[in-house]
């Protein structure tokens, strides 16, 4: 997400940064390239004039104009004024009602409801320690009752059946009954996609909001419609109470546009963006976290958070336990750290939410990304092709094991002997760090996974 957006304003901001004086021409200059970054991004026209009227007016200021570093200074308003542009503090969901509480999910068709409402469910189950359950009222679409049970079965909460014959309000008020029976404490309405020039769905959902009378009623958009996001919930804003709106897709939009249309346009905050179907991938929406990401600083807060809630505790703490205890890390506890790293969303979502350094620019980065998740994907392979005892004792692999692993992994004997040399490094780092596996070994451990002239951050 943001890739186009994050290499124009990193590129435009480094020209100013190093710079001992600003003057109002070089800010102006910067703020048109910043600008066009923008409007590029799919940012709607008025939400752009309103941001660089904003940033101009602070930069020309003594805010810069007296700053030992102003090129610092005007980087910091701009990231400031990204964070107040979506929104600032971060909106979370409130649940705080006579259990159960009902989430409902509107949008148009296609913009990702169903996978939404298996994320949400195992969001608020795993993160909030909360009971869930599911309910579809979509009686038009083929499977889609089906499709969301099949969720509930991924993610363990409860399922609301009901018969397509049946009329969408009456499934809801049946579901909410349900929930009630049974303790629930959140209950998820998924809704019918539908075009908001449709009057009759319109009122549809409507009667589904008065029955069930949720209290968060969250509008699920494709992010990479662009600023026709933003106007899209702004109608459906005008025909709902809305409390929110979960962006979709983000891993697809490489421009961003409508995270930073969608608040101003609508008034209504981000809560969550969604990225992939599985259903694990699903972010609160941290305006703070998200203007670091755009200008290239990173989002380790984000990352942390994720290796938290992704990394095998279990498994950590038994390395940790067999490398303090003096005993070598071997060909299985190296394949576990790769399989960790897949977990955590691979390279790309690492990567994502790291600082950018030197002059790479993210087009540069992709490519490197996609190598060495494929060295990475080999090198599981190869030490899968081998047997529990070499696993163990890498020092038993001679030639002609080599050879046989090669062949069984579909590989070279060259690729065999660079994972045992990079198996080696691992090992002597491993060595060097002693105390809990944490993130900060997984990620340095990752920086002896890369491949050359991939950047170390």
């Amino acid at each position: 997400m943001f890739e186009n957006l994050t290499d124009r304003l990193s590129q435009t901001l480094r020209t100013v940064t190093g710079k001992a004086r600003l003057t109002e021409n070089n800010i102006r200059d910067s703020l048109r390239e910043v600008r066009m970054a923008l409007l590029e991004a799919d940012v709607a026209l008025p939400v752009v004039k309103d941001f660089v009227m904003r940033v101009r007016e602070r930069a020309i200021g003594s805010e810069v104009m007296k700053s030992l570093s102003p090129g610092q200074a005007l980087i910091k308003i701009v990231r400031a004024e990204l964070e107040a542009l979506m929104g600032g503090g971060t909106a979370e969901l409130d649940l705080s009602t006579q259990p159960p509480a009902v989430i409902l999910l509107a949008g148009l068709q296609g913009a990702g409801k169903t996978t939404t409402a298996g994320k949400l469910a195992r969001f608020l189950k795993e993160r909030k320690k909360k009971s869930v359950m599911l309910v579809s009222v979509d009686i038009y679409r083929p499977a889609a009752i089906e499709q969301l049970k099949v969720l509930a079965g991924q993610v363990g909460v409860e399922f609301f059946g009901a018969d397509s014959g049946q009329k969408p309000v009456a499934i809801a008020e049946a579901a909410l009954k349900a929930a009630r029976l049974k303790h629930i404490d959140v209950l998820i309405l998924d809704t019918a996609g539908r075009l908001h020039v449709d009057a009759e769905m319109m009122e549809e959902i409507k009667a589904l909001h008065a029955a069930v009378k949720p209290v968060e009623s969250l509008f699920v958009v494709d992010s990479m419609t662009g600023q026709d996001a933003a106007n899209t919930a702004k109608a459906f804003g005008e025909a709902l109470p809305l409390s929110g709106v979960v962006l979709t897709k983000v891993d697809g939009d490489a421009r961003g546009g409508a995270a930073l249309s969608v608040r101003q346009i609508t008034g209504k905050p981000i809560k969550f963006i969604g990225s992939g179907e599985k259903t694990d991938a699903l972010e609160p929406f941290h305006p703070d976290r998200i203007a670091s990401r755009i200008l290239g600083m990173g989002d380790v807060l984000s990352l942390i958070e994720q290796a938290e809630h992704k990394i095998d505790q279990e498994k950590a703490a038994k390395l940790s336990k067999k490398l303090q205890k003096g005993k070598g890390f071997d060909l299985e506890d190296f394949r576990d750290q790769l399989q960790q790293m897949k977990n955590l969303g691979g390279l790309g979502s690492l990567m994502d939410k790291l600082p950018q350094i030197g002059g790479m620019n993210l087009g540069q980065m992709g490519s490197a990304q996609e190598v060495a998740q494929k060295q990475m994907q080999q090198m599981e392979v190869i030490i899968n092709s081998m047997t529990p005892a070499e696993r163990r004792d890498p020092e038993l692999i001679n030639g002609s094991r080599k050879r046989r692993i090669a062949q069984g992994s579909g590989t070279q004997v060259q690729d065999v002997g660079k994972l045992l040399k990079q198996h080696k490094q691992m090992q002597k780092m491993m060595k060097k760090v002693s105390g809990k596996v944490g993130v900060g070994k997984m990620l340095r451990g990752l920086g002896n996974m890369l491949p050359a002239g991939m950047p170390r951050r």
